[in-house]
């Protein structure tokens, strides 16, 4: 056993700890994130606007596809982030040239998501 005298808030704690104990709480594994392969366009098929996930987290949703005029503000992917769905926009008005990413895939923040002209 090992004796330590821990600090917390200003308050001091004598803790005693037992050796080759497991109480099974630190051990659970952690689990592996998906992440989105990254899915090559035809060629010529990438637009010049890029959309990049503002944030990591998981595609909910892709509302719209390739070849679909959008205007500003429209909704072009739902990204989870946080617990919180977060609507990812096109930047401007245009046609969506391809979306990279599929409903379930886990991004990380700078991925891009979809392409317009």
């Amino acid at each position: 056993m090992k004796n330590y005298t821990i600090t917390v808030n200003g308050n001091v704690y004598e803790v005693t700890v037992e050796e080759g104990v497991s109480t099974g709480a630190a051990t659970a594994a952690p689990q592996a994130v998906r992440k989105a392969a990254p899915k090559a366009a035809p060629a010529g098929a990438e637009g010049a606007v890029k959309v990049a996930a503002p944030m990591p987290g998981k595609v909910l949703a892709v509302k719209a596809s390739a070849g679909q005029a959008v205007k500003k503000g429209d909704v072009l992917l739902v990204l989870e982030a946080m617990k919180m769905e977060n609507d990812i926009v096109a930047p401007q008005d245009g046609t969506v040239a391809s979306i990279n990413a599929a409903a379930g895939d886990s991004v990380e923040a700078g991925v891009t998501l979809a392409t317009l002209n």
